[in-house]
């Protein structure tokens, strides 16, 4: 995937864990157009570990002048996060890959229903630009539990289609009343929790609405746990992941060649097949299926981990 080296020239609080970078081109050159709800990986050199993480890009997706992310800080995750906001300032050059879109808009819908729980406000903040550009019918619903995380509050126009559902409001999102009565044609685009990401899939299906007119982005960052060994067989090395490294990272520091896209457990790039099993993995993705899962011949190096006695995987 290209990339390029970025210079950070802003850095905003937007609630006391959701930091707002903005990276431009240290020349002044432009930098790729993007459509709404594209993501760039930034690459973070945290302790000894190459992170890449991914994150929604908030900027106007026509504005070259730069590009901005949305960071919330994870106490509790692998250090990407506290890396972004401990260790990046104005003026820090970071590695940033070109733009790439997993959750873009269908542009074939007559309307566009957004819903977004949490910190999964962010990719919607590029698609309601592009939806005004195109003047297409949308209406956002944006769920929070108080407004002191409501990290996008500070993006949001005051519409009569944008609707705030703040928990300690008592005002919670009711997704039935959402998604009865939507005209024909209306697609529905859902980013956050994963609950929410089900439950807005069990109260379509209830209403009988198509499966393709769901469209849904959760990126995962890759968990912590126990460290393991995995066997590589096409050369026969074995290389232990490290509790706050990922089987990708692992295989990128022995130099394995592996294709990435999300680094999220949603893009399927990394998709390895597994040649020998014995114990658990932890699939942790959102690409392979139920009966994938179960037979254990495949993982998702990117977030997935492992459990017992040996893995062996075709690399």
């Amino acid at each position: 995937m290209s990339a390029r080296l970025l210079r950070v020239t802003e850095v905003a609080s937007l609630t006391p864990l959701v930091a707002r970078f903005r990276f431009e081109d240290p020349d002044g050159a432009p930098l790729p157009l993007f459509s709404g709800g594209a993501h760039v990986v930034v690459e973070m050199p945290d302790e000894g570990v190459l992170r890449r993480n991914a994150y929604s890009l908030i900027s106007a997706p026509d504005d070259g002048s730069g590009y901005e992310i949305a960071v919330r800080r994870e106490e509790t995750g692998r250090g990407g996060s506290r890396y972004m906001h401990s260790h990046v300032t104005p003026g820090t050059l970071m590695t940033v890959t070109s733009p790439v879109n997993l959750f873009s808009l269908d542009l074939r819908a007559r309307k566009h229903v957004l819903i977004a729980g949490g910190i999964g406000i962010t990719p919607f903040l590029s698609q309601l630009r592009q939806l005004a550009r195109m003047q297409a019918p949308f209406e956002l619903h944006y769920a929070a539990r108080s407004r002191a995380e409501a990290a996008g509050l500070a993006f949001l126009p005051s519409a009569p289609n944008i609707h705030l559902h703040i928990s300690d409001e008592g005002n919670r999102m009711d997704l039935g009343a959402i998604l009865t009565g939507q005209p024909l044609g209306t697609h529905v685009y859902t980013c956050g929790p994963e609950g929410l990401i089900t439950s807005v899939e069990q109260a379509a299906a209830r209403l009988n609405w198509p499966k393709a007119a769901l469209h849904s982005e959760a990126f995962l960052s890759p968990p912590p746990g126990k460290p393991f060994d995995v066997t590589l067989a096409r050369s026969g090395r074995t290389l232990t992941v490290g509790p706050n490294q990922s089987l990708l990272e692992a295989l990128e520091a022995a130099e394995i060649d592996i294709p990435w896209s999300c680094r999220g457990g949603a893009c399927g790039q990394c998709e390895t097949a597994v040649t020998a099993c014995h114990g658990r993995i932890d699939h942790n993705d959102h690409w392979l299926s139920d009966d994938d899962r179960a037979a254990q011949q495949k993982i998702m190096p990117c977030v997935s981990r492992f459990q017992g006695q040996h893995l062996a995987i075709d690399r």
